[in-house]
């Protein structure tokens, strides 16, 4: 495959000539918002959806991209387009936004003059091969002893890079089990999210989901919500304690690569029959005929 362009600062680059200063804030200090949006059959999902989530991150965090949702949604679309002849028919793309404050100064936490918003917009082919086999047994979701950070120190649905508590728990629960995916719980012991999804389970036909109080409304988990809606099946956000989990018939997680991962085990147990549920099947399908593309013969196709 011909290497990829960055967007990088109002330039495109080769991604192995991409390059920013060690000053920048996401390196001297962690601060950078991000955004993930993947394509289906070569169409981005939900951008628009992405960005305006993006955009709100940048509020919260109190710097800017120097341009428009509007603006970037276009540049964005721009940045795939020259990237997606470099994509074969069967190849999706991972298009990831990350943005910083530009340079700063660690001793003083100020931003020098004149210094400039870091703008990069990276694609990436879609690579589904570590959560083929998820599809199809459930993977084992264990909760670490690191908590999630609390909304009162660093809100949730701020997106951004600062991913090193989520990096360390992840590592925990694979000492327990190499193919273990984590399942943090916040300070209070209610369930959360993971690295980089949100969590469901379903007890007697009734979806339910942590509330986004401590974890991000994720475009996934609002399209589960959005299927559900559609095939008529109950859904609500609440607090949610490990009890909960284990008394469930089905659980699975949601995020914008894999779509839905399904859990048949937490911490040990065997969740319901040990099987993916009925529902998170209908929910796949659903999700499948909604793009347009069979999710799980995509992911066992990158799996050979």
């Amino acid at each position: 495959m011909t290497e990829n362009l960055v967007y990088l600062n109002g330039e495109y680059v080769p991604a192995n000539e991409a390059k920013i200063s060690i000053f920048d804030g996401a390196i001297s200090l962690g601060m950078t918002v991000t955004e993930s949006t993947r394509t289906f059959a070569h169409q981005p999902f939900r951008l628009r959806d992405h960005i305006d989530r993006l955009f709100l991150s940048l509020k919260a965090a109190r710097f800017d991209a120097g341009m428009t949702a509007d603006e970037m949604e276009q540049l964005t679309l721009e940045v795939w387009e020259k990237n997606r002849p470099n994509y074969d028919a069967d190849t999706d793309a991972w298009i990831v936004h990350n943005i910083t404050p530009g340079q700063w100064v660690p001793s003083s936490g100020q931003k020098p003059p004149g210094s400039k918003p870091t703008v990069m917009i990276i694609t990436l082919p879609l690579d589904l091969s570590y959560w083929a086999d998820f599809y199809r047994v459930g993977c084992h979701a264990v909760t670490p002893f690191m908590r999630i950070q609390p909304a009162q120190s660093l809100d949730a649905r701020i997106k951004n890079r600062s991913r090193f508590l989520y990096t360390l728990a992840e590592s925990e629960v694979k000492l327990v089990d190499p193919m273990a995916q984590s399942l943090l719980l916040d300070t209070s012991g209610f369930l959360s999210e993971n690295k980089g999804g949100n969590f469901f389970l379903v007890t007697n036909g009734r979806i339910r989901t942590p509330s986004t109080i401590n974890c991000l409304n994720g475009i996934s988990r609002q399209t589960i919500f959005l299927l559900a809606e559609q095939l008529n099946i109950p859904i609500e956000e609440c607090q949610l304690l490990p009890y909960d989990v284990i008394t469930a018939d089905e659980a699975f997680f949601t995020s914008t690569p894999y779509c839905i991962m399904p859990a048949t085990k937490f911490n040990g147990t065997i969740i319901g029959d040990g099987q993916v549920g009925p529902i998170t099947k209908k929910l796949l399908a659903a999700w499948s005929q909604l793009v347009g593309v069979d999710i799980l013969e995509q992911s066992q196709a990158s799996h050979k």
